[in-house]
């Protein structure tokens, strides 16, 4: 039987580094895929065999769907792991008072840079739509089961005030896993996130690290003791893994407010789904 097959978005440093290199010494066939041509290079080289680097940009679609691509050939047409690890700061701030800039030859305002958006959010859910694809492509390899994760961060469950976009995106992963977890873990695909504290990376303001606490910052052990218990529980899904210091919390969501909210919740399904069976085309009411 094949060795299990790893994608690691953003792995070129930082968490991703990190989790791509205990996986491989897992066992795990490890593809490192990552932005930068040179770090993705080295780190698959110092990983030597069983490592590959493919270069990737995960804001865009072709480019990810390349990756999935060429990690599922490279695998032996095999995928077990994904991990959606690539993630970057606001570049532009939702505060901006450039009033000059913001309009156009038209007098009409220019879009925000939602470019966090699109690497934090969109990326993670196509990540998600392209690994359950290669997925149950690769039961005649040894496959056909799947682990997915996504980095969400502690502002998913807080907020971070200086990144709005940055916040918003890491809430939408906790929301994700927690819709998609329970219906793919049906045909053996689970989906988890994990919500760092401060771990200091490279996506770290340098300003930022010389006046950090220490007793505040939270050691990369923590993240892969979040993926060691992915990696140990095939049941395990939906789950929102937070890490702070040397510890992880599995987060719930919020109590029902009410008897009637937790009806909605938990008992409404099987009419939702009627609302939601394949049609040959839904009325769109935008």
């Amino acid at each position: 039987m094949s060795k299990p097959v790893a994608v690691v978005t953003g792995a070129g440093s930082g968490i991703g580094l990190a989790v791509a290199t205990h996986l491989h010494s897992k066992g795990f066939r490890v593809v490192i895929a990552e932005l930068n041509p040179t770090t993705g290079a080295e780190a698959a080289k110092k990983l030597g065999d069983n490592a590959t680097f493919i270069q990737v940009d995960v804001a865009s679609y072709p480019s990810q769907a390349r990756l999935f691509k060429q990690a599922y050939e490279w695998g032996g047409n095999r995928l077990d792991f994904f991990h959606a690890n690539a993630g970057i700061d606001d570049r532009q701030m939702l505060y901006d008072g450039t009033e000059k800039e913001e309009v156009d030859a038209e007098g009409l305002v220019k879009p925000l840079n939602t470019k966090s958006m699109q690497v934090n959010l969109e990326a993670v859910i196509q990540g998600l739509w392209l690994f359950k694809y290669y997925v149950r492509r690769s039961k005649e390899a040894g496959g056909g089961k799947g682990k997915f994760v996504a980095t969400s961060s502690a502002a998913g469950l807080y907020f971070m005030t200086q990144n709005p976009q940055y916040t918003a995106s890491k809430y939408g992963i906790v929301g994700l896993v927690r819709a998609a977890g329970p219906i793919l873990v049906k045909e053996g695909i689970t989906v988890n996130a994990i919500c760092p504290a401060f771990i200091p990376t490279g996506l770290c303001p340098p300003e930022i690290l010389p006046l950090w606490p220490k007793e505040h910052i939270t050691p990369m052990a923590t993240a892969l003791k979040a993926i060691d218990a992915i990696l140990a529980d095939d049941t395990l899904t939906a789950e929102t893994i937070e890490l702070s210091q040397e510890n992880i919390y599995f987060r719930k969501c919020v109590d029902w407010v009410n008897e009637s909210q937790r009806w909605i919740g938990e008992e409404s399904q099987s009419i939702w789904d009627l609302g939601y069976q394949k049609v040959p085309e839904r009325p769109n009411f935008e």
